[in-house]
Parts: structure tokens; sequence; C-alpha cells
């Protein structure tokens, strides 16, 4: 499994607007095979922050879904992406 986790970082008056703009991309990549989950959420705390996570059973899902993801043009500058890859070998309830 895959996970793919972060934040960027936009204008904070243009983030429910980028937020908005990938719904569309985040009811399509639910559909897509292999995919576990996905979210593009802002952030309650930080006005200028949009969470990103993405859960695939495989790295070759998760490619095979870029190549007919496509995004949005939004026209909204990120600021800073700090998202990254994680591989996951196990997972148990955290609770």
């Amino acid at each position: 499994m895959w996970i793919i986790a972060g934040h960027a970082r936009v204008a904070a008056e243009r983030r429910d607007d980028y937020v908005a703009a990938h719904v569309d991309l985040v009811r399509r990549a639910r559909e897509a095979p292999g995919c576990l989950d996905v979210a593009i959420t802002a952030d309650p705390a930080d006005q200028g922050r949009v969470n990103v996570f993405e859960r695939w059973d495989s790295w070759d899902s998760l490619e095979a879904w870029r190549t007919v993801a496509h995004a949005p043009e939004t026209g909204i500058a990120l600021d800073e992406v700090a998202v990254k890859a994680y591989e996951v070998s196990n997972e148990r309830e955290p609770f």
C-alpha cells in the first residue's frame, strides 16, 4: 500500500477556491481502480494550508490514475508543497 500525504500552501483568500476546484478530481479518484481513499481539504487551523491525503493499494494503481487524472488548472499559485509518498508494509487499528 502507498500513502501520499502532506500539504500545500496557497494564498489564504484562494484556499477554498483551490479545494473546490478539486472536488471532481477527488470524486473520480475515489472511483479509480486501486484507490482506497483520497482527500484534498482545507486545514481548519491555517487559512493558507491545503491538506493532501491519498491511499492506494499499489504504486501501479497510483501511476495508472495519474495518467488519466487531469488535475484542474486553477491558476492558483502553490507557495509551498510538502507532500511525500510512503510505502506501507503493515497496518493495524490505532486504538
